[in-house]
């Protein structure tokens, strides 16, 4: 019988398909089919904090005006007794998760700042997670700041973290990094478990009616997994935490060639906001017949086999790639 089973971040896992955070796994009813789909652990919505800072500036300039008004005034607009913040209902789901699922579930936090996580991560752990994610979305757009400026975002959050808290912690990555290798050398040496490769930066839109920046959500294609496919192969044999490959896996080849180059779990977002939960088990079956008819054993047995040092031809991973596309280009 084919071994699907992986380890990721230090958690064992029945099989490399983990659902990233998405509506789907924000609700329990979907995050129970799945799990019952195959998914092998969940990754929760992001907590963002700036969702969290502008609800306690709220809160705090509503205690204010009370503060300043009479007492019957105030009896007009009390703070209700059943108030329950954003990070508190994340926490209550959090736990309902643990209760109700048998898998890992990984905690995720969504910011630009190294200020209030400490104690956020904390409660979290608290909570029941299993693992934090961390996703620092920074686009360094004044010109004043340096790629060392950012990559010091990164670090210094990290080790914030991991004085405090014990779970393992992943840091989600963006591919825009001047040296992503090298970057991910000081997160390993930082502390940190794992990485998650690429994050997917949403671009805006401009409405030229209103001539107002908007937002504009576009699903992942299948095309994207290859940028994430070539760097894993690049960095694989050069540092030991776990490797997650995020990013236009749709197909159960994406997932494959993924896990050749040394992922140790691919996530999956927009082929299952397409096709639903149940598309697990499909991508599970296909897997496993392709171990089956490529007389492979296990997951372990072919990850990383085909990674820039096991590789037959390495140098196609890098620029002699490049130059051939270049050259086979015919009208």
């Amino acid at each position: 019988m084919i071994n699907l089973s992986t380890e990721y971040l230090g958690l064992k896992l029945d099989n490399p398909l983990v659902p990233s955070s998405s509506p789907l796994t924000g609700e329990l009813s979907s995050a129970k089919k799945l799990e019952d789909a195959g998914a092998s652990a969940i990754i929760l919505p992001s907590l963002f904090e700036e969702s969290i800072e502008f609800e306690q500036k709220q809160l705090e300039q509503f205690v204010h005006s009370q503060a300043l008004g009479n007492y019957e005034a105030q009896s007009f607009q009390p703070i209700p007794d059943e108030y329950e913040s954003e990070l508190d209902n994340y926490l209550e789901r959090l736990q309902q998760y643990k209760s109700s699922l048998d898998i890992p579930i990984i905690a995720s936090l969504n910011g630009i700042s190294t200020n209030g996580w400490v104690d956020t991560g904390k409660e979290l752990q608290q909570a029941g997670a299993d693992a934090l994610e961390l996703n620092v979305y920074y686009i360094a757009a004044d010109p004043v700041v340096s790629g060392e400026d950012v990559e010091a975002r990164y670090i210094t959050l990290l080790n914030d973290l991991r004085q405090h808290i014990d779970i393992p912690v992943t840091m989600k990555l963006s591919s825009q990094f001047s040296s992503v290798a090298n970057m991910i050398l000081k997160l390993q040496q930082a502390g940190a478990q794992g990485v998650s490769l690429f994050n997917r930066f949403y671009q805006p839109d401009i409405d030229l009616e209103t001539l107002k920046v908007k937002p504009h959500l576009e699903l992942s294609n299948s095309n994207e997994s290859l940028l994430r496919i070539r760097w894993i192969a690049l960095i694989r044999d050069y540092v030991n935490i776990s490797i997650a490959a995020t990013g236009g896996f749709h197909h159960s080849d994406d997932i494959i060639k993924a896990l050749l180059v040394g992922a140790d779990i691919t996530h999956l977002c927009s082929v299952l906001l397409k096709n639903g939960p149940r598309h697990i088990a499909t991508l599970k079956e296909e897997i496993t017949n392709w171990l089956e008819e490529h007389e492979y054993n296990s997951i372990e047995q072919m990850k990383g086999s085909i990674s820039k040092e096991s590789a037959i031809n390495p140098e196609e991973l890098e620029h002699s790639n490049y130059m051939h596309v270049i050259k086979s280009y015919s009208r």
